[in-house]
């Protein structure tokens, strides 16, 4: 019996040393599944490691009105879909600008956004002077 009880202890402690080793191992791997798949960063606030996040996303210079207008206001301004004034129709922009409060008043509605158009009319990396800009050419006015 004794010879039994020896003979079934050294497997019984290997496996038991490998259970332990193998639960570290896969805490660290669950530990590790768990983090953040990304993070979200606040204008104003330190945000650690968006630096390069910052500099890889573009920083090109700035666009003209032609380069925002094709790729963020065309789709809508172009063809006046759900009641975007279109491109060149005066009388359609210059009474919302009569109402808005001119040119500024267009670009601080385009920068938070107004009826169906998102915040920045999806231009999240413009600037407000090139914001500005498409909403004079687009509009005709000054």
């Amino acid at each position: 019996m004794n010879l039994i009880m020896k003979m079934l202890a050294v497997p019984a402690t290997v496996l038991a040393l490998w259970a332990v080793s193998a639960q570290a191992a896969t805490n660290d791997d669950i530990a590790k599944r768990l983090e953040p798949v990304g993070q979200v960063c606040v204008q104003g606030k330190e945000c650690k490691g968006m630096e390069v996040a910052a500099s890889a996303g573009g920083g090109g210079g700035a666009k003209t009105p032609d380069e925002v207008i094709a790729k963020h206001c065309n789709a809508c301004h172009g063809t006046g879909l759900l009641g975007a004034p279109k491109i060149g129709d005066a009388a359609a922009w210059g009474e919302r600008a009569k109402k808005e409060g001119g040119v500024d008043g267009l670009l601080a509605k385009a920068i938070s956004g107004i009826n169906a158009m998102p915040p920045k009319g999806t231009c999240a990396d413009c600037a407000d002077a090139e914001l500005k800009g498409a909403i004079q050419k687009m509009s005709g006015l000054k």
